[in-house]
């Protein structure tokens, strides 16, 4: 079972943590992780990282990976 660090930016950090050690099973994919922490219900994923590379969902992680989730941001 592959330990992975998740680091959430910007308000998906709201009500949830900063930066989290978390162990997943085998094959378990970026998108997995998105839909277990809820983060992209209310606001659209903007930047998907896997150890400083843009990744896309179907990323199978590794034991180590560093995931970064960074909501879609507007401004004006």
């Amino acid at each position: 079972m592959p330990k992975v660090t998740i680091k959430l930016f910007a308000q998906y950090r709201e009500g949830r943590f900063k930066v989290a050690q978390k162990e997943y099973k085998d094959g378990t994919t970026t998108k997995d992780v998105i839909e277990e922490l809820g983060v992209a219900e209310k606001l659209p994923l903007g930047v998907l990282m896997v150890n400083s590379r843009h990744v896309d969902e179907n990323y199978v992680l590794k034991e180590g990976d560093t995931v970064a989730l960074f909501p879609k941001v507007g401004g004006g």
